[in-house]
């Protein structure tokens, strides 16, 4: 058998948690019954040995790639806000045009598999430009929802850093994340990190990033949407249309899309007044779609709030004309 030293050895070494030591420990007993003619024992001391080596490097390994999970994950949560739409396209109004071309997005998404066989993709990467309040960032919500997806929205101002490399590690982590976690990918304002390089007033850190994002866009094959918005078109670098599947150009609402936000949100009420819904959507030319279906709302709440069984026409209007005062 073993001798008290060797045993007192395997003791102290369990018990600090020095495993060389231990198995070193273990390999010598062994060696020691093997030389006393014990070879069966000895034989099942060195598998015994093996086998708890193999298990223990296993369970390291799986520690290891956990954490690295939980850190990745969890810087991760510091860049994104997680949002779960239940809106869809139906629930939209759009020009013809962006209607149609956003329905043959969700149909090649709900193809993956058919068009894969073949060695194609759906389209994944989409810019989103126009004035604000005219529809992009619902848009998303809308081609999350028909998917089923999550919207992932990439919080800039958490993505870029004062250190410099430090915003590229970050947008590292977003881009390989597209590849573990499927969604709807949102860069929001992006004129922020898109803006051309040859500016005077360019900030080197910035610079970096769209050079970072130009190069991480034209390599990503993940099965996630990436939607880039911006208000400001122009002031986009060149280089990155290209890498684009499609570039939307939302307009501001003509006086049929207005009739139809107008249909679409006082539908279940009454309208007090001589206009007709015509006459009134002329009367909100200039107006985005979020700031008509926000005099909609207001013109509700002050319907309910006057124990009045009509929505005035005037509340509507005045609304719009009360926001333009206070902007100007």
């Amino acid at each position: 058998m073993a001798a008290a030293d060797q045993i007192k050895s395997l003791i102290k070494s369990f018990g600090k948690g020095d495993e060389a030591r231990f198995f070193a420990t273990a390999m010598q007993i062994a060696a020691s019954e093997a030389r006393k003619g014990h070879s069966t024992f000895a034989k099942e001391l060195k598998s015994l040995i093996d086998q708890a080596k193999s298990e223990r490097t296993s369970a390291l390994f799986e520690k290891e790639k956990v954490v690295s999970i939980t850190r990745s994950k969890r810087e991760l949560d510091e860049l994104i806000e997680v949002i779960h739409p239940r809106i869809k396209l139906v629930d939209m109004v759009l020009p013809k045009q962006i209607e149609s071309l956003l329905n043959r997005v969700v149909a090649e998404h709900r193809s993956f598999e058919q068009l894969s066989k073949h060695g194609l993709s759906p389209r994944r990467k989409l810019l989103l430009e126009g004035p604000p309040g005219c529809g992009k960032t619902m848009t998303t919500h809308a081609l999350a929802g028909e998917l089923g997806l999550s919207v992932f929205v990439v919080r800039l101002d958490g993505l870029i850093s004062k250190f410099m490399g430090e915003s590229i590690a970050k947008l590292r982590i977003i881009f390989d994340a597209m590849q573990s976690y499927k969604a709807v990918y949102l860069f929001d304002e992006f004129d922020s990190i898109g803006a051309k390089r040859n500016q005077g007033s360019d900030v080197g850190e910035i610079r970096r990033v769209l050079n970072s994002f130009l190069i991480n866009i034209e390599k990503d094959t993940s099965s996630s949407l990436i939607i880039a918005a911006t208000n400001l078109p122009d002031t986009l670098d060149s280089a990155l249309f290209r890498r684009f599947d499609d570039i939307i150009e939302y307009p501001m609402p003509s006086q049929e899309d207005i009739i139809q936000v107008l249909k679409k949100h006082l539908r279940s009420f009454k309208m007090a007044g001589s206009m007709s819904l015509d006459e009134l959507a002329e009367h909100l030319i200039g107006n985005s779609f979020a700031e008509i279906v926000r005099a909609c709302e207001e013109a509700i709440k002050e319907m309910i709030i006057s124990n009045n069984k009509t929505v005035s026409e005037k509340h509507v209007q005045n609304f719009l004309i009360s926001r333009k005062r206070t902007e100007q």
